[in-house]
């Protein structure tokens, strides 16, 4: 059974220490998750466990990359990634011959170095702005090493491999033309201002434990973000059902587009 004020005095002394508003999130989904962590190190109250978990900088790093699930891989879903491809940038180009491009809870840095090397190919010598964000310094940090290991990289094809990473003591670093190509800043999806004016703004994979109104409140600051014609690409199992009353149409499956 859940202790109701040790909740909440968990919530109040997270969001003082790292900005992180549980309120914003399920709590069902995130009382457990944590919940598991609490039991796994000995505890049986979470203030008690946070009060563990700040006291050592790597614990507190840990404990936050859990919390905001660092998942991620080359190409994910590498069929969305080819519409990319062959179907959204040409469009976009047709449009700007210089992108905006913004991938928003970038994690480990997978997804802005795919989009950096898909840019080179369709656009050689063309510098495109890519920004990636993420809320955890930690990962951004691991983002901008730009090291990885095989299987982060199992969706990318052997040509790509050959040609953007170099591998040193068995794993894959990329190389410096296409970190080059990155923007990393920090930026809290869900308290911070927006930049505006992007032709593509992806996020993916970010918003699975968030609230219903906090997603509303965040695709409707995409919306304002992108330029006119610019589109949003979410996850392969985050389709915006709403999608129409927040102004966008459906450019294609989990691609979302703001009218000309």
């Amino acid at each position: 059974m859940i202790d109701e004020r040790d909740w909440v005095e968990f919530k109040r002394k997270l969001k003082i220490k790292t900005e992180i508003d549980l309120d914003l999130y399920k709590a069902p989904q995130m009382q457990r998750r944590i919940g598991n962590l609490m039991t796994r190190n000995g505890f049986d109250t979470y203030c008690a466990y946070f009060e563990h978990v700040v006291k050592n900088r790597d614990e507190l790093a840990s404990f936050i990359e859990y919390l905001t699930i660092n998942v991620s891989e080359f190409f994910r879903t590498p069929e969305k990634f080819s519409k990319l491809e062959t179907d959204v940038i040409p469009e976009l180009l047709k449009h700007s011959p210089k992108l905006n491009i913004w991938s928003a809870g970038c994690s480990i840095g997978a997804e802005p170095y795919s989009l950096a090397m898909i840019m080179k190919e369709m656009t050689p010598g063309r510098q495109h702005r890519i920004l990636a964000s993420d809320l955890d310094i930690e990962i951004l940090s691991k983002a901008k090493q730009g090291t990885y290991t095989a299987n982060e990289l199992k969706s990318i094809s052997p040509q790509r491999l050959a040609k953007y990473f170099d591998k040193v003591d068995g794993k894959y670093v990329v190389k410096d033309d296409i970190k080059s190509c990155i923007e990393f800043k920090r930026h809290n999806l869900l308290k911070d201002s927006f930049e505006t004016g992007f032709d593509l703004i992806l996020c993916r994979n970010v918003v699975i434990y968030f609230t219903e109104e906090a997603k509303d409140q965040l695709y409707a600051s995409f919306f304002r973000a992108l330029k006119p014609g610019g589109i949003l690409f979410v996850g392969a199992t985050e389709a915006i059902l709403n999608f129409r009353t927040m102004g966008y149409t459906s450019y294609q499956p989990f691609f979302y587009q703001k009218p000309i």
